[in-house]
């Protein structure tokens, strides 16, 4: 045991990088929404990038530790404190046994990622250990946390043992103790009026002129309609040149589909596995993460792309992770 839930949260649930190679018998990818601020939150505490953490939504749960934890808090601001303090996001934090954990409405951003030494022990399945909650498998109990839910953690690695004692010998007689570093807000791309680069989808040259032209020019709203699943978002409406029959083709996270209201939808971690609306465009894989941190009400826009500008940007994020990787063994003094 390692922390018990007092009060869940809006939607809690144990996530990680997702589950592939089965979307053949129907399987969704799923994981975090933000794998960027996921896996940035398992760096922190010396994990490998794809354990298991806690996906915060719009609400964080009230957590009490039951042993002596090394942590960190990634993606929204939702305001977490130990024992009524506040600590701070994007750095290791060591919290002693005991104490409680919790967080508040999300002040920033949509969702929180919290990751702890060693990551969430839950069962291995499909080779992930994400929630897919609308089939009720994987995570905790196939579920979203719930009050009296324990939780454990598995045994922390070398390096995060190493980043453990260098916190707990500061925190002396205190609840906690934080480094005095921090990875730079720079580094997420979050901002408050997003610009979301997208690529052509396969349907593209087959919406009106004139909804083209609007696609990229006029701003989109999340609309309270918005899940893992996908975000619909309300805009002036995308209309075909002519009518179009298809037949059901793959979709991924960022396809953005066009129903016949005219009001595109983006898919996102928790998406079908297929989908038989025309396809617009394609969010950028480097920008799904500003998807992920929008609330309902919040507006977007949209930047064409060519598919090497966006593979582009996804290398230099790939190449800033691995020197920010670097970075804080040097600062831990592990390397």
């Amino acid at each position: 045991m390692s922390m018990e839930v007092i009060q869940p949260g809006v939607c809690t649930t144990v996530q990680d990088l997702g589950r592939y190679g089965f979307q053949q018998h129907g399987v969704i990818v799923g994981g975090a929404m933000d794998p960027l601020a996921m896996r940035v939150a398992n760096m922190l505490v010396g994990n490998r990038q794809r354990d298991a953490v806690l996906e915060l939504t719009l609400k964080g749960p009230s957590l009490l530790l039951q042993k002596d934890l090394l942590l960190a808090v990634c993606g929204g601001d939702f305001a977490p404190t130990v024992d009524g303090k506040r600590i701070a996001p994007n750095r290791p934090v060591w919290v002693k046994r005991g104490s409680t954990l919790q967080f508040s409405h999300a002040k920033q951003g949509c969702r929180a990622y919290l990751a702890v030494a060693g990551g969430f022990d839950v069962p291995m399945l499909m080779d992930s250990r994400s929630t897919n909650f609308r089939s009720g498998f994987g995570g905790f109990e196939g579920r979203m946390l719930q009050a009296k839910d324990v939780l454990s953690t598995r045994p922390p690695g070398e390096y995060s043992r190493h980043l453990a004692c260098n916190y707990a010998d500061a925190a002396g007689e205190n609840a906690f103790s934080q480094a005095d570093w921090h990875v730079p807000r720079s580094l997420f791309p979050y901002i408050a009026e997003p610009v979301v680069r997208v690529i052509r989808g396969e349907q593209y040259s087959g919406f009106s002129t004139e909804s083209r032209e609007r696609f990229w020019k006029e701003p989109f709203r999340v609309t309270p309609q918005s899940d893992r699943m996908g975000y619909r978002l309300d805009g002036p409406p995308l209309t075909l040149s002519s009518p179009l029959e298809m037949t059901s083709e793959a979709v991924t996270a960022g396809t953005i589909q066009v129903p016949p209201s005219g009001q595109p939808i983006v898919l996102l971690a928790d998406r079908q596995t297929i989908g038989g609306y025309p396809k617009i465009g394609y969010v950028a894989t480097v920008d799904l993460p500003i998807f992920a941190q929008l609330k309902p009400g919040d507006v977007v826009r949209f930047r064409e792309v060519s598919v090497g500008e966006a593979q582009h940007a996804l290398y230099a994020r790939e190449r800033e992770l691995k020197q920010l990787q670097v970075a804080m063994e040097l600062t831990t003094g592990w390397r």
